[in-house]
């Protein structure tokens, strides 16, 4: 019986090594991840200064950038908080004490938001980079002209702040990907010429990042927060969108009800930023829409 207890313990003492072993491992990945340094050639961008490219770069940044960052662009605290794992606030983007504005060059403003890289050349954990990436070297400089433009803000934020399981978890691929690690990293983008068109649409669409909560298709499916149970819409042709009209897209989006008369869930859906769209641009994200093939609703 003393033998049978000893060999129990010994096995058990070995599973327990090699878990301990394995979160070692796992922390010591997820920590050089972390503090990975990338390199990407300048941009060549030249940021103007005349009135009409910096109300351009406000209307982006009314679309794109204050619901993270905050109406005065200060920044938010916390972004997110999960206790004992990570926590992390938008940084504030002013002139202002302790803003980047104040420290970041123009080159370090296009490294942030086309690459998804910090002034330590560190990725910066902002999530809608995968879709800055499409947005044309033109408009990201009157966003930069803005960002210059606006009061300062005295505010100092936290940066992304990891406990020893957060980065364990990061390492075995809980939070995903890095952006700056899957996106192209090309400079001299072009955007269509506004207007309504299908082009245009997709454009205005994916630099409003809506498919990081509607798929990369579109067709929807379970919330990207594991912990938020809900059913992101279909916006293909093959969902509720194929019995509206323009009229009434359009009309959803003003007011938060859809043609049945449900409301939509305004505490998932940005429709503070997706508002800030003028009609035109609606109606060009509603032809970019109905251009999609149909696909079918993704359920769980």
């Amino acid at each position: 019986m003393k033998k049978i207890f000893k060999w129990i313990g010994i096995v058990l003492g070995s599973l327990i090594g090699l878990v301990l072993l394995a979160g070692v491992t796992l922390y010591f990945v997820g920590v050089s991840r972390v503090n990975k340094v990338y390199d990407f050639p300048p941009s060549g961008i030249v940021v103007p200064t005349d009135a009409e490219s910096i109300a351009r770069g406000e209307h982006i940044a009314e679309v794109t950038c204050l619901g993270c960052h905050g109406k005065d662009l200060g920044g938010v605290s916390p972004f997110f908080a999960i206790e004992g794992i990570a926590s992390m606030d938008t940084p504030n983007l002013t002139m202002g004490e302790g803003g980047l504005g104040s420290i970041y060059s123009d080159e370090d403003f296009v490294r942030a938001i086309r690459h998804g890289i910090n002034q330590e050349g560190k990725a910066n954990s902002m999530p809608p980079v995968p879709y800055f990436q499409y947005m044309s070297d033109e408009d990201l400089g009157a966003v930069i002209a803005y960002i210059r433009s606006v009061p300062p803000v005295d505010k100092t934020t936290k940066p992304f702040q990891a406990e020893p399981l957060g980065y364990i978890l990061f390492a075995a691929g809980m939070f995903g990907e890095q952006a700056a690690d899957i996106i192209s990293h090309q400079n001299n983008i072009t955007a269509p010429e506004p207007g309504v068109t299908v082009e245009y649409g997709e454009y205005m669409l994916r630099i409003s990042a809506c498919q990081d909560c509607h798929g990369a298709d579109l067709a929807g499916g379970p919330y990207p927060d594991p912990s938020v149970t809900y059913i992101v819409p279909n916006l293909t042709p093959g969902g509720d969108l194929a019995t509206w009209t323009e009229e009434q897209f359009l009309n959803t989006i003003r007011t938060q009800v859809n043609p049945a008369g449900r409301g939509l869930n305004t505490n998932l859906m940005p429709f503070e930023d997706i508002n800030n769209l003028t009609d035109d641009e609606l109606k060009a994200i509603w032809l970019y829409l109905q251009s999609l093939p149909p696909m079918e609703q993704v359920v769980p």
